[in-house]
């Protein structure tokens, strides 16, 4: 290669750390301050133990990055995955929640085993053939389903309270919640969400590069020590994050993975993982294609190797009791503006997690969980926007049918059934405008 068109592009490998280590390292500081916050937030709302976040992050960066076909992705837990994680663990245990854990690590462990051979049998190729009004239909169902729960978060609303409750049945207790509302909780996540929607409108680059989860906590921890939301009887069993100690993960090993859900529940096991396999590939693969667009040396990302990486991230994760992971779009887009320029920002941002799991836990637990929430609810209210619903409408009446049908679907029922009716309504119509499957 010897055109100027290819002799700036950054060295990958040994070479590229060597070559690129200050600003690789810059970039991944900067998305760990990014993830750190919400990869707790999403342990949380998907009824995991919160330590499993950081895990399935550092899992994500650490050993993913070594395998991945993707150079300026970044990998870890994700807000489109909440609902089916939450899902599983409510479905698996009804009567134990760490059993229901427990079988949902097997079912990840098994998709993630799934991802790989879709990696080996080079299916990344059909990204390019999924509905993509039915994924925008599935991504705006989740995003209201993550604000129907984190709203009462916000709240100071106990969560044994919104145990069991369906998306719909969680929207019709917001008045409820509301009226019985903890004051300090709903202070605090009212004050991050306002900072939030600021934040959303300042054009500053130089305030824009710092990530938005870290002017939060630092408005949100000394909000919660002034109102001394830790020591309130009423609310301290929930009001701030209790992450654990890593010592735990260590001693646990892969114990915590228990595939009984295969004969206990053989149903909810193949349907979850079909939804961790199917979602997180469509997820990660839409990541990539979006990031190759950001890339300023314009390298093409390898789908299928990605999707590889993917299947071993999350076959490790759910084997040390993490999260599903994918390509992040929201780290991935902040780690391609803060100069990244290979593989090497995601290990960083995974080791720094790692740095902060062993030194820095007395601060994560300072955290309050109204805060986290307020995150949530941003990150919800960007996935369902209104500019989603009038950008589909303009599209064409037969994509929003699609997509409309797919948001209601999925409320009305689960995220499998929601996104297999959009898909069955796009075939319909095509069918009828005489287009063909040969």
């Amino acid at each position: 290669m010897n055109s100027n068109k290819y002799k700036h592009i950054p060295l990958d490998g040994w070479a590229g750390l060597k070559q690129n280590f200050s600003v690789d390292a810059m970039s991944g500081l900067m998305v760990f301050m990014l993830a750190l916050p919400l990869s707790i937030g999403i342990a949380k709302a998907s009824d995991f133990p919160v330590i499993y976040g950081l895990i399935t992050a550092i899992v994500g960066g650490v050993v993913v990055s070594f395998f991945s076909g993707s150079l300026l992705s970044i990998k870890g837990p994700a807000a489109g995955l909440i609902v089916i994680a939450s899902g599983a663990v409510a479905a698996f245990g009804q009567e134990n929640k760490i059993l229901g854990w427990q079988f949902t690590l097997g079912a990840i462990v098994v998709a993630g085993l799934f991802q790989i051979l879709f990696g080996l049998l080079k299916f990344g190729k059909f990204s390019d053939y999924f509905p993509g009004a039915a994924i925008h239909g599935m991504l705006a169902a989740i995003g209201i389903i993550i604000m129907s729960k984190q709203i009462h978060n916000l709240l100071g609303i106990d969560p044994a309270l919104l145990k069991g409750k369906e998306p719909l049945e969680l929207i019709m207790m917001i008045p409820s919640s509301i009226m019985h509302e903890n004051a300090h909780l709903t202070e605090i996540g009212l004050a991050c969400l306002a900072v939030l929607v600021l934040l959303s409108y300042i054009k500053n680059q130089h305030i824009k590069k710092v990530p938005p989860p870290m002017i939060v906590l630092a408005i949100a921890i000394p909000l919660g020590l002034v109102l001394h939301i830790k020591t309130d009887g009423e609310i301290s069993n929930f009001a701030l994050v209790n992450v654990g100690n890593i010592l735990d993960v260590v001693k646990a090993k892969p114990i915590n993975v228990d595939f009984g859900g295969i004969t206990a529940n053989p149903g909810v096991f193949v349907q979850y993982v079909i939804l961790f396999a199917l979602i997180g590939s469509i997820e990660s693969l839409l990541t990539v294609k979006a990031i190759d667009g950001m890339d300023p040396y314009r390298r093409k990302s390898n789908p299928n190797k990605d999707l590889l990486a993917i299947g071993i991230g999350n076959t490790v994760s759910g084997i040390l009791g993490g999260l599903p992971m994918i390509s992040e779009v929201a780290r991935s887009s902040a780690n391609v503006i803060n100069g990244a320029k290979t593989r090497w920002a995601n290990f960083f941002h995974g080791l720094f997690l790692l740095l902060a799991l062993i030194f820095a836990v007395p601060f994560i637990n300072l955290i309050p969980n109204a805060a986290l929430a307020a995150m949530l609810i941003f990150v919800g209210f960007k996935l369902a926007h209104p500019k989603e619903f009038k950008h589909m409408w303009h599209v064409g009446k037969d994509q929003f049918a699609i997509f409309l049908l797919t948001v209601i679907i999925t409320l009305s029922t689960d995220l499998l059934i929601g996104v297999v009716s959009g898909i069955v309504l796009e075939v319909i119509i095509n069918f009828y405008h005489g287009a063909s499957f040969s």
